[in-house]
């Protein structure tokens, strides 16, 4: 996986595999036929009153599967598209700094007020590139999120455009989250829900989640929204469109550990614990014994790991599981759960979006409720059955 922002000496066949649509016609100042199609414009193109100039270059689409957060069923996994450049409104429409954002209005009805003027709905893959910025920014004014910035992370009434002056891109883009969410030209085509249209930008919580330039959701064309307006583009428009094939599966499965998957795991398990059996026999090292395939949500296939370290006749064991993701050079640890002195095993919960771990410490069995939510791992509380009447806590 390239690292983000990169967009010099691309391959032709890095472009997005996700994506469809050629995108030949070329907006003023794009590049001429014979140059590099990721080549950036060298020349200025007209300007155009209340508009801002999208150079060509190399979208980074979607998020990358080694950051976080991300929805893995909605959003392409860090695809490179190449994209000719285009006029976008600064502001949300009227587009006009100090006014209010017009909501309230449906797909069709953003389309004409946008072809009123003489331009065009974005397509949401151009919504995000004018976010992102030509570093490909997780949020328009960088990598960290920041609520304070677009005022994100809140359902509250539209404010004035302009109100949060520092939210806005490299590009000069204002405002494209902490208010209204954008109408595009684009189908929400994720799974099988016919129907529904792409939004980009808005606020919501959780912040972090909505607050990211990659986020969208799915909103049928003739619905009327309090926070719903638009944006408009105009030139030609980049034809590329997300289509997203999401495959779900069983969401727990044991396997048996093999000689591929296992070393990558054992290289993740935090190393006090690999120390507890460091100065003992082989055998009393740390060795993954018990291995998951665990399924969230569409999309995301994570690796369960299962082992204990035994130092010895007088040291208790350390156990516990590693929750990672798989990669083509290794393995992208997400966490750890102890299991603390009893070899983990892991049950079902009630969403493939969690399950529990179960282990044993002096105090007998316990279980811990670990959740999935946007690629982060979460873990609970001990939980511990009822003792009956009369039940006395053994002694050690």
């Amino acid at each position: 996986m390239r690292p983000v922002g990169l967009v010099r000496h691309l391959l032709p066949a890095l472009l997005c595999a996700a994506c469809h649509g050629p995108s030949s016609s070329r907006a003023p100042g794009d590049a001429g036929d014979d140059a590099s199609p990721w080549a950036v414009e060298s020349t200025e193109a007209e300007p155009r009153p209340g508009m801002v100039w999208i150079p060509a270059g190399v979208l980074i689409a979607g998020t990358p599967r080694d950051r976080l957060p991300r929805v893995p069923d909605e959003e392409m996994p860090g695809e490179q598209v190449v994209m000719h450049g285009y006029y976008i409104d600064v502001f949300p429409y009227p587009n006009e700094v100090g006014a209010i954002p017009s909501s309230n209005i449906n797909q069709p009805e953003a389309r004409e007020l946008c072809s009123a003027q003489g331009k065009r709905l974005c397509t949401e893959l151009e919504l995000e590139r004018a976010c992102k910025g030509p570093q490909n920014l997780t949020y328009e004014y960088g990598d960290t999120y920041k609520p304070a910035v677009c005022g994100t992370g809140v359902a509250r009434a539209l404010i004035p455009n302009g109100f949060n002056s520092g939210c806005q891109s490299a590009f000069g883009v204002h405002d494209i989250h902490g208010g209204v969410w954008s109408w595009s030209a684009s189908e929400w085509k994720r799974e099988a829900k016919p129907g529904l249209v792409t939004t980009r930008g808005g606020n919501g919580v959780p912040g972090e989640l909505l607050a990211r330039c990659a986020n969208g959701r799915g909103v049928k064309a003739d619905a009327h929204r309090e926070d719903t307006g638009v944006r408009c583009c105009a030139g030609e428009p980049n034809t590329f469109e997300v289509m997203l094939d999401v495959t779900r599966g069983e969401p727990l499965r044991w396997q048996a550990p093999d000689d591929i998957v296992a070393p990558k795991l054992e290289k993740l398990v935090p190393e006090d614990v690999l120390a507890a059996g460091s100065d003992g026999r082989p055998e009393e090292r740390f060795h993954l014994e018990r291995v998951w395939t665990w399924r969230p949500r569409g999309n995301e296939e994570l690796r369960l790991g299962g082992g204990c370290s035994r130092a010895g006749e007088k040291e208790r064991a350390r156990c516990g599981v590693v929750i990672a993701r798989m990669q083509f050079d290794g393995a992208f640890q997400l966490g750890w759960v102890a299991s603390e002195w009893w070899q983990p095993s892991i049950g079902e919960a009630e969403t493939p979006r969690e399950l529990f771990l179960m282990g044993g410490d002096r105090n007998g069995a316990f279980r811990r409720r670990v959740s999935y939510a946007w690629g982060r791992i979460t873990v609970g509380d001990k939980e511990r059955k009822k003792k009956r009447k009369g039940y006395k806590e053994p002694t050690y």
